[in-house]
């Protein structure tokens, strides 16, 4: 197993620092996890049909892991930092595993069951708190960005959700596709086992008051609104886009599928350069832009473009901005919250899974109550202009504090 340490130090290259096989294992452990959490999105054409659900139902449906994996980042973002990443990640990966087992031996019977399962699958989604954590006390602040970056690249599990679960429900019933999930990530678990180790430079544990007093902090607030619009517009697309790709332009549920594992795919790769392009560049300097160009074309989406093709592209771009805007933000939270990476990437994803669960959910609930999708697009995109102001009111004051607090010799750009 490596001894390498991290390093506080500008002079190493982001290769000579940190830990490769950790960081390789935080990545794996969290591409595999986002497939799961995701799941119930490109299969609920299927289930929807097979229990019968409404477009409300549906929406709540795929909303549901997405809200609870918000919430139980809490909960490991805490465990992560008394308790250490490794055994966190081992422990919550068993309640996953034997989650699936259980769907794909007794089934969806109802609604209530799709939502239960939804609960289980959300503690996938929360290995978000454990994964970035693991990878981050590894690298000294001025590879942040980078290595965030590429741990967070585990986001781009949900393109291989879109891609092959709806095909696999459809040969096999979606009851199988839970099962070979379980399977995949059993093998996940053993390589994570093998690969992943702790940093030695792990803080030592506190009170839970103690980890809690950020939520004190003005600064944790603004990072919690920034990234509910970031990664909430990134996952909740990712949750519905096979629904609203089969409802808008009546493509079956793997065409469907197909087309929202492009636009996931283009918004989980690029976010390792949203991180490289916040260290070259700065973060808010990024974040600005980021926001700017998601408002647009959500708003644009929200007009109901007339074809696949003007809807397709409009969404990949959305993906892209969202995608690099996750890599940005994640730039910055090291360099204010050091000492609680975990707890605060804990509190900072959970924020980022409520935005998704809202756009997930008004989705399901505006097309149910008007019709069309219009006012679950508009209404987020205005969120987007909110975020973008946010910055603006804190990029005078977050540039001088966080360049004082930076590592000595470290060039790190805000």
């Amino acid at each position: 197993m490596s001894k390498a340490r991290p390093v506080a130090s500008s002079s190493r290259s982001f290769f000579q620092c940190g830990n490769l096989p950790t960081l390789f294992a935080a990545f794996l452990y969290f591409d595999a996890s986002f497939m799961v959490w995701v799941l119930l999105g490109p299969l609920g054409v299927q289930i929807g049909e097979a229990l019968h659900l409404n477009a409300a139902e549906k929406g709540l449906m795929v909303a549901t892991p997405v809200l609870a994996g918000a919430l139980l980042r809490i909960s490991n973002g805490l465990a992560v930092d008394r308790f250490g990443a490794k055994r966190t990640a081992i422990a919550t990966q068993l309640v996953v595993i034997a989650g699936l087992v259980v769907a794909w031996r007794l089934g969806l019977p109802s609604f209530h069951a799709a939502l239960a399962l939804g609960l289980v699958l959300g503690l996938a989604g929360a290995s978000f708190a454990i994964a970035l954590p693991l990878a981050s006390r590894w690298y000294p602040k001025e590879h942040q960005g980078t290595a965030l970056g590429i741990a967070g690249a585990g986001n781009s599990g949900t393109v291989l959700a879109a891609l092959f679960a709806p095909g696999l429900g459809l040969a096999y019933g979606y009851t199988s596709v839970f099962g070979l999930a379980a399977l995949i990530l059993g093998l996940v678990f053993v390589a994570f086992t093998i690969l992943a180790k702790d940093s030695p430079d792990h803080p030592p544990p506190q009170t839970i008051g103690a980890y809690l007093r950020v939520l004190g902090i003005r600064d944790t607030w603004w990072f919690m609104l920034f990234y509910s619009v970031t990664f909430g517009g990134f996952v909740g697309l990712a949750a519905s886009l096979t629904i609203y790709f089969h409802t808008q332009y009546g493509l079956a549920p793997v065409a469907a599928g197909y087309a929202t594992a492009a636009c996931v795919f283009v918004g989980s790769t690029v976010r390792p350069i949203g991180g490289f392009v916040a260290d070259r560049l700065g973060g808010i300097r990024a974040l600005s832009v980021f926001y700017l160009a998601a408002a647009a074309m959500l708003a644009l989406v929200s007009l109901g473009l007339p074809s696949l093709a003007f809807g397709l592209a409009a969404f990949v771009v959305a993906m892209l901005a969202l995608g690099m805007g996750n890599g940005a933000v994640f730039q910055l939270v090291p360099l204010r919250f050091s000492r609680e990476i975990g707890v605060m990437t804990g509190l900072v994803g959970m924020a980022g899974g409520i935005g998704g669960f809202y756009l997930a959910s008004s989705l399901g609930f505006s097309k149910q109550l008007t019709g069309s999708y219009q006012f679950g697009f508009l209404i987020f995109a205005a969120l987007a202009l909110v975020a973008f102001a946010g910055l603006l009111a804190v990029r005078r004051e977050w540039r001088a504090t966080f360049s004082r607090s930076a590592a000595e010799g470290a060039t790190v750009r805000i």
